[in-house]
Order: C-alpha cells, then structure tokens, then sequence
C-alpha cells in the first residue's frame, strides 16, 4: 500500500503529531493535469494536506510503501470447506507480516525511525528509492498519443494451418486437427482464433461430450470461462480444474471457481499439497461410432490478455496418446486415479525431474559414442540442483549445453574444468519470454518437449506440471530453430559470465544492431501473410 507520512504541529501547543494519509488504491496512480501530462496522486493529495489537517501546520510529508508477506496457509487436509478457509485467509493478508518497506530517499532520519519502531521492521528491510514509489501507474504514460516513442503495431494472425484460404467463416479447428498438430507460438500466433477458438467450438459443437479444463489464472472477462459455462448448459460433460491458490489471482479465481459450478461444471480443485500449474485442455468428441480425443498443452495460462503480451507455445493435436495421457491426468487430478506413468507426458513431481536428468545422461553416451548429442534449455528460472548438476557433468563430457533464461539461473557457464561446454542467454524485450522447451540431440533422432514447467524446487516438488514430447518432424526442427537463434551470438540478448555477471550484447564489431529476435519473428509472420511492415 502507497501511504504518505505526514508531520503536523499545532500551532497553539506547539505539539507534533504523525500522521499516515493512505493513498486510495486506483487502477492509475497518475492523473491527467493538462494534456500529455501527468502528476502522482501522491502529489495532489500532498499539496491540499492542509485542508486534511485544519488549524495544523504542516512541516514535512514523506511517502513510503509497505510490502507484507503475501503467502497463504490454508490447512488444505483439514479444512472441510476449502473456499472458505481461503476466503478467510485473504481477508488475514492485509494484516501479514512487513517484509519490506520502501521509502523516499529525502525522508527524514527522525520519522524512518518512527515507521521502522512502529512497523516492526528491520534496517535490513528498508529500501530507499527516488520516487515514485508505485510505477504501476505509468501505463497510464504508455496512453499518451507518440506512436513515435511507442512500438509498431502488430496484430497476431490465425495460424496458417488453421487459416481458412477462401472462406470467411471461422476454420474448423477439429477437421485441421485431423489433419495434422499445430504448433502454436504467441503472440506471433493469435491467441483467440486458436486455442480460444477450439474451446468455443466445442462449446458449441452438439457432437462435444466432453470438455476437461485447467485454470491457473485467466483475465477478468474470461472467453474460455463463457465458453465452458455454455457447453455445461447446453448439456455436455464439463470438468474444471481450478486452482485457487494462484498467488495474487485468489479471490478472482474463487469468483470464477462458483460461477462455473452454479452454470453446472464438476469444479475440482487439484490434490491436497499441490498447486495444478500444468495448461492443458481435453476435448472429447463423438464421430460416427467412435469417441476421437483432441488436447491442447501449452506454456502459457488461458489468458488472452497475456497472450498478446507473453510469448508462449502450444501444441494443439487429435494423438490419441496425448488423449490418453490427458484423460489418465485429469482423473488423477479429480481424484479417480492414481496413474504416474504416462505415454507422451512428463509429469511432475513423480516423473517430469528425473525424466529431464536421465535425457541428459544418456546426451553423454551419445557423445562418447560419436553420435549427434546437444542439450538446449529455453525456462524462465534455472536453480534446480539436479537438473544443474546434470547439465555440468554434460559438459564436463564435451556435450553442448544451451540455456535461454529469463529469469533467475544458478548454472555458471565457463567455469573451467567445470561448464566450458555450457553458454547462457537472456532475451528481453517487446514481449516477455515465457515458454519451456527442452531439447536433445538424441544420436540424432531429435527429442524435443514443451510444457509448464521452470526448473525450481516448487515446479518440480510441489506443482502438477505436465511436457509433451513434440512428435512432427517439422515441429521439432522449427523449435531447434528458434533456440539456435535465441542463442546465436548475432541475436541481441545479455550473457551470463562464469562470474554471475550479465553482459548486454546489443552490437556487432562494427556497431551495427544485432538482430533483435522477437522482431525478426513478427517480420517473418507478416511475409507469411503478405503484409508490409508498417
């Protein structure tokens, strides 16, 4: 919470009083003083304090935030209402412990004490900062009209493999999955006429008996939700698997976790201990006397809002043992199955670990073999001891080891004796780098898998995370491809050295750009689609 510190004296007794003045919780912290110019409300509330504070002089303001532990403790084996123990745990958060306390760095010596003693805070907490404080208000900024300052605009396209060539009605997602799987990439790859469009059509479609769903977070005016809400209307079998301990999506998530039960969805809400992370959907569709799976398993959440800001991929398919391993899931999350083995799945935390570890061993006895061998890594966090461990004893052997994070990574490349095999990058930029995808060289016969999940203690321990080995020969290759570029030293991205240090590689020797990737792949999306750059 953004709250200003307030000094008075009154005049009469010459007495100082403290006072707090709360900042009210607005979608924008600034506001509109004159055309394309914008003031922090902190600022405005600042200075009409005296009319806050009649008959008191005020000496001095100071704005400060306060941070408080956010984690929730719901006794999920006890609690015989799961909602409600949460509801009431969201109402206890306000009133969590202080970790953090951040501050302008004009404040006074004399009131940081006053907020530290009174807070019950550490000096080790306490942040200062040259404001503003709360920068979520410069969206706000991004509204002002200079599209010079601003990036192109680019609107996704529907997958050419979904795209109706002479027809302006919407493709069916269903006959092109019969057809062939579609490797999704977004937001270079629309969102809504993709993985959007399937679950609306098998809302829609009278010859759906089924669809099964995961949750983890979704926007506020959700189309999937709908889409679910009206096939459980119209009859058909819904199961949703809400998880409503997504950490800041709680209350949002038990919203929607009872409108879909009062519209006649099976809510279920994944296994005591575990937070349901993996993205996967499930139709199942009678055709003619057989019942025909289709899936979708992705990196990203249903979330078309974030899916045209966050890259992410998903492989949409009718692989009757990617439906298998869906259904067997998905009863095991409902609580009808105990299955940990599954045919095209890796699935955490009984398999997906040592599934990754033991793919990179068996790298070094290709390697030691003669035969092609590669480890490539595209997550957002990298701190796993054992996958670390494994992708050093990797290079120590001579196999090449890739790694494109964007986030936090403990793995030090160029170590000598240790990861002079090993190369880290990062790539930030337009959109924020999302998906997970692992590959192999495999003795040449690549092995290439997508899903859920970063390489971190709580994906791998204490999440249901789900990857799916990719199949299609050309899926494969174009994954590879989109590695190889991330990692090629004529991308822009930043270097991890073997001192933990990051370099940013934006120039050739020449001092010309580098290529940046995620425009080169928006570029190559207009080709495809015959329009020019604007």
């Amino acid at each position: 919470s953004l709250t200003l510190a307030v000094v008075v004296r009154n005049p009469v007794t010459g007495h100082r009083h403290f006072a707090r003045v709360k900042v009210p919780p607005l979608l924008s912290r600034f506001l509109e003083a004159s055309p394309g110019r914008y003031v922090p409300v902190e600022d405005v509330i600042a200075a009409h304090l005296e009319e806050l504070f009649p008959g008191m002089e005020v000496l001095e303001h100071h704005t400060f935030r306060l941070t408080r532990n956010e984690d929730l403790e719901v006794e999920e084996d006890d609690a015989e209402n799961l909602l409600q123990a949460l509801e009431k745990e969201l109402m206890r958060r306000r009133l969590g412990p202080p970790v953090r306390l951040e501050v302008e760095e004009s404040v006074d010596r004399e009131v940081l004490d006053l907020l530290v003693r009174e807070l019950k805070i550490g000096e080790a907490e306490v942040y200062p900062l040259p404001g503003p404080l709360d920068l979520t208000g410069l969206f706000r900024i991004h509204s002002i009209d200079r599209p010079e300052l601003k990036y192109p605009k680019f609107v996704a396209g529907t997958h050419r493999d979904l795209a109706e060539v002479e027809s302006a009605s919407a493709p069916d997602i269903f006959a092109a999955l019969r057809t062939k799987d579609v490797l999704l990439h977004h937001p270079y790859d629309s969102f809504s006429t993709s993985v959007q469009a399937f679950l609306e059509q098998a809302a829609a479609d009278p010859d759906v008996l089924a669809i099964k769903q995961t949750l983890y977070r979704t926007s506020g005016d959700s189309p999937i939700v709908d889409a679910l809400i009206e096939a459980a209307e119209s009859g058909k079998q819904v199961l949703v698997l809400v998880e409503i301990k997504a950490r800041f999506d709680e209350s949002a998530n038990i919203k929607w976790a009872r409108k879909l039960e009062e519209s006649g969805c099976h809510v279920v809400y994944g296994l005591v201990g575990l937070k349901t992370h993996c993205k996967l959907s499930l139709v199942v569709r009678q055709e003619g006397e057989t019942l025909r799976r289709y899936s979708h398993v992705g990196t990203g959440n249903y979330h078309p809002k974030t899916a045209r800001l966050y890259e992410d991929l998903g492989l949409l398919t009718s692989d009757p043992q990617v439906g298998a391993d869906l259904s067997d899931l998905f009863n095991r999350l409902s609580g009808y199955s105990r299955r940990e083995t599954y045919r095209r799945l890796l699935v955490a935390p009984k398999s997906l670990r040592d599934g990754l570890v033991s793919r990179i061993h068996k790298e070094i006895q290709h390697h030691r073999a003669g035969r092609p061998a590669h480890v490539r890594i595209k997550v957002n966090s990298m701190v796993d001891e054992a996958v670390v461990d494994a992708c050093y004893r990797a290079s120590q052997a001579g196999v090449p080891v890739d790694v494109w994070v964007r986030g936090i990574c403990a793995l030090r490349p160029g170590v000598p004796g240790l990861s002079e095999n090993i190369r880290v990058r990062s790539v930030l930029g337009r959109f924020l780098e999302h998906s997970r995808v692992f590959a192999f060289g495999n003795g040449g016969e690549p092995e290439v898998w997508l899903g859920s999940a970063d390489m971190m203690h709580r994906n791998l321990d204490r999440r249901i995370e789900a990857l799916v080995r990719v199949t299609d020969p050309a899926h494969r290759a174009a994954l590879n491809r989109l590695l190889e570029n991330g990692m090629s030293d004529g991308t822009a991205s930043w270097h991890l050295g073997p001192d933990g240090e990051w370099t940013r590689h934006a120039t050739d020797a020449d001092g010309q750009p580098l290529r940046n990737i995620q425009e080169m792949l928006i570029d190559a999306r207009r080709r495809r689609r015959g329009t020019a750059t604007p």
